[in-house]
C-alpha cells in the first residue's frame, strides 16, 4: 500500500501544472511561516527553517521571473523583482530582530500570490 502512495506521489509531481505547484509552494511557506507566529515564542527555534524555506522560494521566483528569456511583460517582471526584493530584506530584518508581528507580510504576500496563481 505504501508503494502505491509513492507511486501515486511521484506521478502527481509529474503532472501538476507549473502554476498549481508554484501556489502550492507558496502556501507551504506561508503554512509554516503562520505556525511559527502562532506558537510563539515556543516555536521561535522554528523561525530560521521557516524564513530559510521562504527565502529560497522566492530567490528561485524572482530569478526565474525576471529572467530575460522570460516570455512575462516587463512589469509583471519587475513587479515580481521587488517583491523578492522585500522579502529577502524583510527576511533579514527578521533574522536580525525575530518578533513574531513580522511574519504576517510575508505570510500574506505568500497566500495572496498563490491565490492569484489558483485563479482564486
Amino acid at each position: 500500500m505504501h508503494q502505491a502512495a509513492q507511486a501515486y506521489s511521484q506521478t502527481a509531481k509529474i503532472t501538476v501544472s507549473p502554476r498549481k505547484l508554484e501556489a502550492d509552494l507558496l502556501m507551504k511557506s506561508a503554512t509554516r511561516l503562520q505556525a511559527v507566529k502562532d506558537g510563539w515564542p515556543e516555536t521561535r527555534t522554528d523561525l530560521r527553517g521557516a524564513l530559510t524555506y521562504n527565502r529560497r522560494l522566492w530567490t528561485i521566483f524572482s530569478t526565474s521571473a525576471t529572467a530575460a528569456e522570460n516570455p512575462l511583460p516587463h512589469a509583471i517582471k519587475q513587479n515580481i523583482g521587488n517583491l523578492g526584493v522585500f522579502i529577502l530584506r524583510h527576511t533579514l530584518d527578521l533574522e536580525g530582530d525575530p518578533a513574531p508581528e513580522k511574519l504576517a507580510s510575508l505570510i500574506l504576500i505568500n497566500r495572496e500570490l498563490a491565490a492569484g496563481l489558483r485563479g482564486q
